[in-house]
């Protein structure tokens, strides 16, 4: 009898098959199996569709043509609702494997480890050029005991890296919010992990491309899609999150870095929701403080804490 699928490779695929073509070569080189490969297609021509025809994992590959282009990262979710596997493994198209016994890898932290729901591995960040510059990517000790303590904290710092380098069990219920951009794997991770807890495997698995067409590279320090973004997440999972400081310096960062000198702006800048009592405070208090002294990192830090230690108790109320 046939093994049931266990790992859902998922790719959410839009043109490019020059990097797909890479990502599925070393799928294919991998020693582990146990797995199907699902690719919905964003595009408007047939190129990955005849790639995927044509490629050596053909036969393992489930190919779904979406009737409307939907985007990131409502293409990710669809082709996690096409999965059969138990478990996820969301890759993005310009990503592959660096090793032919990644998914072995894988596979081996889930059966070492029963409970875990979430495994994320170290990764390299590759420039998608002719340099192909390399830096590979570690999780700082201390981190992993603040992920497992509080996952709101990659507000902070995504320390967990992309989708590509993440397994996780199927979940119909959480899903990525196809409202998000800049935010919308730290969001993924953080609601996951508010019932799981995050594995780490300290082994790099994953070549991630950096390019400058990607998405997060095209909205970063673009106040009209961060400021609504990192709002509409803050109300989304609780001011009394800013309790936690790696948390508040994250918004306080988040202030200084885009200039919001007024709650004015922050209506400029298309947030419509509620801006809540704390980061009107913070945005006033920046504002009296010279904009040259605040980029000064030891200061910043010596203001956000004076802040914080004064606000305390209002975050408590939430």
């Amino acid at each position: 009898m046939e093994e049931p699928v266990f790992i859902s490779i998922c790719i959410p695929a839009y043109k490019r098959v020059t990097f797909l073509k890479r990502l599925l070569d070393s799928i294919e080189s991998q020693t582990y199996r146990r797995f199907e490969v699902v690719i919905t297609d964003d595009s408007p021509d047939n190129d990955v569709s005849d790639i995927c025809q044509s490629h050596a994992l053909a036969a393992s590959i489930r190919y779904f043509r979406n009737e409307k282009q939907l985007g990131t990262p409502e293409n990710w979710n669809e082709s996690i609702r096409r999965a059969a596997g138990v478990w996820i493994k969301l890759m993005h198209d310009d990503d592959w494997f660096r090793d032919p016994k990644a998914l072995d890898v894988f596979a081996d932290a889930v059966k070492k480890n029963p409970a875990g729901n979430f495994f994320f591995c170290e990764y390299s960040n590759v420039l998608l050029d002719d340099r192909g510059t390399e830096q590979e990517i570690r999780l700082p000790r201390d981190w992993q005991r603040r992920l497992e303590k509080d996952p709101k904290s990659l507000l902070s710092s995504n320390r967990i890296g992309p989708p590509s380098v993440v397994l996780h069990k199927k979940s119909p219920d959480i899903q990525y919010d196809s409202t998000l951009k800049w935010l919308v794997d730290i969001d993924f991770y953080i609601r996951f992990l508010q019932h799981s807890k995050p594995w780490l495997i300290p082994e790099n698995l994953i070549s991630v491309g950096l390019g400058k067409d990607q998405v997060t590279k095209l909205v970063f320090r673009n106040p009209r899609v961060e400021v609504p973004e990192n709002l509409y997440v803050l109300n989304k999972i609780g001011v009394g999150s800013l309790r936690n400081i790696v948390v508040y310096d994250a918004f306080w960062r988040f202030v200084r870095n885009l200039n919001i000198r007024s709650t004015k702006e922050v209506r400029e800048y298309g947030y419509e929701g509620e801006i809540p009592v704390i980061i009107r405070s913070m945005i006033n208090f920046q504002s009296s403080i010279p904009a040259a002294i605040l980029k000064t990192g030891i200061f910043s830090k010596f203001f956000m804490a004076v802040h914080y230690t004064f606000h305390y108790s209002k975050i408590n109320r939430g």
